[in-house]
């Protein structure tokens, strides 16, 4: 288990608007699914405003403020600069709406929001990779920081060559961009920074002590692999090269499960919280994803891609942040709030620190939303994916109230 230390942890003022936002676009973009149909191409505008929506105003901000804090404590090294996340917050937060509008009504906006997106992203990797830098640790979650943010530095740069690109005003293979910028981010950002932050946070919330680490590591050579086959093969225009990645991919995608069924033998805690109900749920979606996906490249049926991609980006992804938040949020709050007051007055537990109904509610109406959606999505039912989308959106009236009340706890 990867060593974990407070002492260069940055203030909660400066990490709680992350989530803050990321919970409010979370919110929105939930509300924004009760008015999209089960049938649909990625290549749509107003798709493409809705995945923007969902992964830069959701996922890459309470990512970001979750690397804020997980950062210098897993490093063991303070922050470079620490205050440019004062910066990143604004320019995260504006260039996403301002994106989203170009997507849905003006593409002329897109590259503007495009823009921020890319300032934001540029200042926020070269202030992990310097402060990577000074740690003399040597760990994977270290590993995984550095090539993560590698790969996100390519996943905007794509991806605002695609802004120009929608814009008409930059001449690019819009199709093969596209499959480079998505899988720089998801494969290259995204999963990466789950697997890292898995090997950290997973084994310190369950418990869980004293496991190997091979499978997590072959898994982290695969998909470091993969995904910079399918970059140099969507580039290039290579669908053989490609097709190794996704290979890769698989086998990447394997090893990490096997790592993680690897730690939950080994869990000490047996409670069934909100966030072991999460976890457990993001790893049957992603199970459910791998088998779409294979479905797909089979028989080729748009609909089995539409389902794979919904259960790892709405199953997986949301439930692996949204578990960890009920974790990490309440500790936050208890060391800046609390912790000066121990052995001097009664100080609350931090599973006191939030709304344990409230969060059930979340976890049964966003659950079975997310399994009517990937129903709605695989039948092309109009009735199933609205009532998803309803039920999502009131997972996400839960999540937003309980996030808040957290957050304010003892003010």
């Amino acid at each position: 288990m990867t060593p974990v230390s407070q002492d260069f942890a940055p203030p909660l003022k400066l990490i709680a608007p992350f989530f803050d936002f990321g919970v409010l676009f979370y919110l929105l973009s939930m509300l924004a699914l009760l008015f999209f149909e089960p049938t649909f191409s990625y290549q749509q505008m107003d798709v493409a405003g809705w995945v923007h929506l969902f992964l830069l105003g959701f996922v890459m901000m309470i990512i970001f403020g979750a690397m804020a804090q997980l950062i210098p404590v897993v490093l063991e090294v303070g922050h470079v600069v620490v205050d440019v996340y004062y910066i990143i917050l604004p320019l995260l937060a504006l260039g996403t709406v301002v994106m989203v509008l170009g997507f849905w009504l003006m593409p002329a906006l897109l590259p503007y929001g495009g823009l921020l997106v890319l300032i934001a992203m540029i200042i926020f990797a070269f202030e992990n990779i310097a402060t990577l830098k000074k740690t003399e640790l040597r760990t994977l979650t270290v590993d995984t920081v550095a090539w993560s943010n590698g790969y996100l530095l390519l996943g905007i740069l794509t991806g605002f060559a695609l802004a120009l690109g929608l814009s008409g005003d930059l001449g690019i293979n819009v199709s093969l961009m596209l499959k480079a910028h998505v899988y720089a981010v998801l494969g290259g950002y995204v999963i990466l920074t789950i697997m890292g932050l898995s090997l950290t946070l997973i084994p310190m919330f369950s418990l869980a002590h004293g496991f190997d680490e091979t499978a997590v590591k072959r898994a982290f050579k695969l998909v470091i692999l993969s995904v910079a086959l399918v970059f140099v093969g969507a580039v290039l225009g290579f669908e053989w090269l490609m097709m190794i990645g996704y290979a890769l991919s698989f086998a990447g995608i394997f090893f990490y499960i096997w790592q993680i069924y690897i730690i939950a033998k080994l869990t000490v805690r047996k409670e069934l919280d909100v966030w072991a109900k999460s976890i457990i749920f993001a790893f049957v979606t992603l199970l459910l994803s791998i088998l779409f996906s294979i479905v797909y490249f089979i028989t080729e049926q748009e609909t089995a891609l539409h389902t794979s991609v919904w259960f790892l980006l709405l199953g997986f992804v949301t439930f692996f942040i949204i578990g960890h938040l009920y974790k990490i949020v309440p500790f936050l709050v208890w060391f800046e709030r609390f912790a000066p007051l121990v052995g001097k007055e009664k100080v609350p537990m931090l599973h006191e620190m939030y709304n344990k109904e409230g969060a059930a509610m979340m976890f049964w109406f966003t659950s079975a939303g997310v399994l009517l959606g990937g129903a709605g999505l695989l039948f092309e039912s109009g009735i199933l994916f609205k009532a998803a989308g309803s039920f999502l959106f009131t997972g996400a009236v839960f999540l937003y109230i309980t996030m808040k009340k957290m957050l304010a706890y003892g003010e």
